[in-house]
């Protein structure tokens, strides 16, 4: 019998297959995302009757399902999937289902219906972040303005030859902020790794900024459903005033302008990632809920 397995890099046409048939509109839901952050979360997956089950251990905390996908019956996925997490847990959680998977596929008199803030993403229009219209990104065209003149740097798509240097960014940038003192900074620097480290077998597409030769930010994403793309990383030298401005605009213009959305995944319930977010005015929020079981 089938039964759950962890993550590989040759499962990676499965998921795709299911994500293809399934759009998602959520975050989570892509092979790049699963793979990069297989250390910390440990997914493991499974087909059941036409859908894509997935279950994350988290290093530190209790075992959760992610929304099915695919073409198959979700609501019977649902269910399969909640009896399985019980065999794992005390507490059956499935987590990050988007509004429209609420809607269509959970019975609200089964399963306790919760909304989840702190992981909804922040989602925007390409052109907002291209052209930076109006009074209100005022302050984001000064600091690029600002960079423009201070700096003569390059931009250019990722390649295999500008990995490594990437690589060496993240290093600094990891020496900068302790990254060893902080478990949230270290998971994020061992997704960064394997994402870049697998840069030729994963289907996200980069940009970096290069000043004197040397790469001072990269970004990394990829597209999610048919109308929209998610950005997973974004990092820059963080002695360099202007330059995530500089590297958001960019990469959203030579990568993703003949998309119309931007995901750019959630603020985990942190106030200066959240500031940062909401100063780029979303169009809107994919919001996403959390399930448990009623009790009798």
């Amino acid at each position: 019998m089938e039964d759950f397995k962890p993550i590989e890099l040759d499962d990676k046409g499965v998921f795709n297959y299911f994500f293809s048939e399934d759009p998602p509109q959520t975050s989570e839901l892509t092979f790049t995302n699963l793979f990069m952050w297989r250390h910390r979360y440990r997914p493991q997956w499974r087909r059941w009757d036409e859908c894509l089950l997935i279950i994350l251990s988290p290093l530190d905390g209790e075992p959760f399902g992610l929304p099915p996908v695919g073409p198959g019956n979700k609501s019977a996925a649902l269910d399969f999937l909640s009896k399985r997490l019980e065999e794992r847990s005390d507490g059956v959680t499935i987590c990050r289902l988007g509004k429209h998977f609420v809607d269509r596929h959970v019975d609200s008199t089964r399963y306790e219906v919760v909304e989840d803030p702190d992981n909804s993403d922040y989602v925007y229009l390409v052109e907002d972040l291209i052209d930076l219209p109006g009074n209100k990104y005022h302050s984001k065209k000064n600091h690029i303005n600002k960079f423009s003149k201070a700096y003569d740097f390059e931009y250019r798509n990722l390649d295999l030859d500008l990995v490594h240097c990437c690589l060496n960014l993240q290093e600094s940038w990891c020496e900068v902020k302790d990254c060893g003192e902080n478990p949230a900074l270290l998971a994020e620097d061992m997704a960064i790794y394997e994402a870049l480290k697998n840069y030729e077998e994963l289907d996200y597409k980069g940009g970096v900024i290069l000043i004197d030769s040397c790469v001072q930010a990269f970004a990394l994403g990829e597209m999610l459903n048919p109308d929209t793309a998610v950005i997973h990383v974004e990092k820059a030298n963080p002695d360099i005033p202007g330059l995530y401005a500089v590297i958001n605009q960019l990469f959203c213009k030579e990568a993703w302008s003949g998309v119309k959305y931007i995901n750019r995944e959630q603020d985990l319930g942190l106030d200066g990632l959240r500031k940062a977010k909401k100063s780029y005015y979303p169009h809107h929020m994919a919001r996403k809920f959390t399930l448990k079981p009623r009790t009798a």
